[in-house]
């Protein structure tokens, strides 16, 4: 018959076995990187993920492997033409080296606040040797790049790399931005008063241009519609003569009859003649000849 004492001794020592062999295993995630520590000293970087072991005694610490984001709040920053600008950026980083990133700075939030130290002295040293309007329009890319650069070097003995820095805004401070936009608006309202004083003087000049043209023409065609009469009064006249060469009763009947329509026009037409004047003569004689006229040749 087994003892008490040796049921409770097997369970203590098989406690005692599955506590050893459960503080000697650890895992490491896809997204981490493990540092194995034995009594407080880093000894070992494990990277591959999956089961491991260690000795029961080191104990361990988790560091991310992912790309980290670095949010930097907006700083103030003199240009080297002495603009001052609220420069907004930002930086993503990873750690490269888990040992020196753990005996440097040892956690994240402390990594963060060194780095943006670090990124603020960067921003403020490339950006104060290039003037306002490069920052701001003509070289953001490569001043990217330098700033990057620079903190990427510094940032290197805590074991971070530094992927990317971006910079979101660089812009003047509110009143200054307030100024410039008003300088911007009389510089532009006075453009836009000079573009329309050299519209007024050039449609001045077309309009003058096109009145002279005119008159031109118009002198050009009364010259053209006096030849024209002239040449059509000639005509006529010449007509006239020679229906009149032809046969001078007929003629002046003609021209009688026409002053007959001219004259005795619908309405109400007045004459105030003698009724043996010349202008009626074909009234009272189909041959043109006054009544004096006819009687002297029978006499």
């Amino acid at each position: 018959m087994r003892s008490p004492v040796t049921g409770i001794v097997s369970l203590i020592v098989l406690f005692i076995v599955l506590a050893v062999g459960y503080s000697s295993m650890f895992t490491v995630a896809q997204t981490e990187q493990t540092i194995v520590l034995r009594f407080g000293e880093p000894v070992e970087v494990v990277t591959d993920p999956g089961l491991h072991f260690k000795a029961p005694w080191n104990s361990v610490i988790n560091v991310d492997k992912r790309i980290l984001d670095l949010e930097n709040p907006s700083q103030e920053v003199i240009a080297s033409d002495q603009k001052r600008l609220v420069v907004d950026a930002f930086a993503r980083y990873r750690i490269k080296n888990a040992l020196r990133y753990y005996t440097s700075v040892g956690s994240i939030q402390a990594a963060n606040l060194q780095l943006t130290t670090l990124l603020n002295a960067a921003l403020r040293r490339v950006l104060g040797e290039v003037n306002f309007i490069t920052v701001v329009r003509d070289e953001r890319e490569k001043l990217m790049a330098r700033i990057r650069e620079q903190l990427d070097k510094e940032a290197d003995g805590y074991g971070i790399e530094v992927v990317d820095v971006r910079i979101r805004r660089a812009d003047l401070p509110e009143q200054n931005s307030q100024a410039v936009y008003d300088r911007m608006k009389s510089e532009r309202q006075r453009e836009a008063a000079e573009f329309r004083a050299q519209g007024d003087q050039k449609a001045q000049e077309i309009r003058s241009k096109a009145d002279r043209e005119a008159t031109v023409i118009v002198a050009e065609a009364n010259s053209a519609a006096e030849q024209t009469r002239g040449a059509g009064d000639a005509e006529r006249n010449r007509l006239f003569a020679e229906a009149y060469g032809k046969d001078k009763d007929f003629f002046a009947f003609y021209r009688s009859m026409t002053a007959y329509e001219n004259s005795l026009r619908s309405g109400d037409t007045r004459f105030l003649l003698r009724p043996d004047s010349e202008f009626f003569r074909y009234f009272g004689n189909a041959n043109g000849k006054l009544p004096e006229a006819a009687a002297a040749p029978k006499q």
